[in-house]
């Protein structure tokens, strides 16, 4: 099935390139959410490619705004997520200017650090409800020291957001339902993941890729060692084919 993406252009400069916004500020505190962004953005995408899709952006790092020539409420925020666009062109574009895509992303996520925590909850919930962006999700690491709370959730409706519901497992996992995503997020003793009701397990997340992978090499690379036939030493060549593909998928 095709789903047809949102019309986009650019502004391009002489040779014909498509211009890029500049780079946004760097934090100094950076490294204190780098983790749990990239962490993000990995199982995302990978989620998402595993369906087929190829019009769905998972990405931060560059500005949000909604003409190239605003200023005012220039955010950056570490996590959007639109469906129905050009992944590639907002990355070649280096943000996402709304004006352009044509619609808004569909859901943010914010990861609490100590020189962004405050703006997270008391600056950005107004700015992203006047940008329309459906969800807006915050995730603190250490439990509340910059957010305030582990983990919240927020849905626009009518224009303003209103909190998504939150529920708190006997273990002490928070977790809340994105109607965006059809995934639950959860704070999980520090830790972001992502609960695919459906399928009723987590997304997996990078290391634990890595670890997948890894045990698949180590229990292919054993069989081989045992193979004592043609007919077996093709069929794990096969295997072995299959799982390189699938490597280089992901």
């Amino acid at each position: 099935m095709t789903t047809k993406r949102a019309k986009q252009s650019h502004p391009m400069d002489e040779r014909g390139r498509i211009v890029p916004l500049p780079d946004p500020p760097r934090k100094l505190d950076r490294m204190q959410q780098f983790t749990h962004v990239s962490n993000v953005n990995l199982t995302l995408n990978a989620y998402y490619r595993g369906q087929g899709r190829n019009d769905v952006l998972v990405n931060g790092e560059g500005y949000l705004c909604t003409s190239p020539g605003t200023r005012s409420n220039l955010v950056v925020p570490d996590c959007v997520v639109a469906f129905g666009v050009d992944p590639e062109a907002i990355s070649n574009r280096n943000g996402y200017v709304i004006q352009e895509v044509g619609k808004p992303p569909d859901l943010v996520l914010e990861v609490g650090s100590a020189s962004t925590g405050r703006n997270g909850y008391v600056r950005k919930p107004g700015i992203y409800a006047g940008y329309g962006i459906a969800e807006y999700w915050r995730f603190d690491a250490t439990g509340g020291q910059h957010h305030r709370v582990p983990l919240a959730g927020d849905r626009l409706v009518e224009g303003e957001y209103l909190p998504v519901e939150l529920s708190t497992t006997e273990d002490g996992i928070i977790w809340g339902y994105s109607q965006v995503l059809g995934l639950s997020l959860c704070w999980d003793h520090g830790r972001l993941r992502f609960y695919d009701p459906v399928a009723g397990q987590y997304l997996l997340d990078y290391s634990e890729m890595w670890a997948q992978r890894d045990a698949a090499v180590g229990a292919l690379s054993s069989a081989e060692a045992r193979a004592d036939t043609a007919a077996q030493r093709a069929e794990l060549a096969a295997q072995r084919a299959e799982l390189a593909e699938a490597e280089l998928r992901r």
